[in-house]
């Protein structure tokens, strides 16, 4: 997968066939999917259901998006209706419970905020990915849970005590100044 690719571009590689783009797609948007099932409270087996269901949609309908840009959007209703339909089945609604699903939801709002966040961790899985070693090894290590100390990181990379803050602080200059993250700064 490029590391670098946007949604349009991976849908467009998609239609063509890449499998790589498929991957890319899947790992992009995935944590929506599931955001969307955790939402309407599926058990995991009825969400594993829905979220196959969501990714077939896709495989037969990605050649008539008209925006791939706008993929994300597109997944997040697709999923909300088959959810939608699970808690139909679940529940033995009627067939007019369809009425129901075309009401506002007031959980809009929330799915816009997990799409976005789904991709603002993309971008930012893509930008660390793009440091040096040394540098995802800092970040990996600074940012553990539980938080390692910096004796520990001192002795794990080589690095004395007083070089890791000025080294993370160079690490983080470089993430703001990645393109990817640079776009999402601009548009918060």
């Amino acid at each position: 997968m490029r590391v670098n690719s946007s949604t349009a571009d991976l849908a467009n590689r998609a239609k063509n066939g890449d499998p790589q783009a498929w991957d890319g797609l899947v790992e992009r948007f995935a944590p929506l999917v599931w955001s969307i099932c955790r939402a309407y409270q599926l058990s995991r087996a009825d969400a594993d259901d829905v979220g196959q269901s969501v990714w077939m949609h896709l495989v037969d309908h990605l050649r008539t998006i008209r925006d791939p840009a706008a993929l994300g959007s597109w997944l997040a209703t697709t999923t909300r209706r088959e959810c939608s339909r699970v808690q139909r089945t679940l529940c033995k609604l009627p067939a007019d419970a369809q009425a129901l699903e075309d009401l506002p939801d007031d959980q809009d709002a929330t799915i816009e905020h997990d799409l976005l966040l789904a991709e603002r961790n993309a971008a930012l899985r893509e930008a660390v990915a793009r440091l040096p070693r040394s540098q995802r090894q800092l970040i990996a290590l600074l940012t553990a849970d539980p938080p390692v100390p910096y004796a520990e990181i001192s002795a794990r990379l080589g690095l004395a005590v007083g070089s890791i803050g000025p080294s993370r602080r160079r690490c983080l200059d470089r993430l703001r100044s990645d393109p990817a993250i640079a776009e999402l700064i601009e548009a918060w």
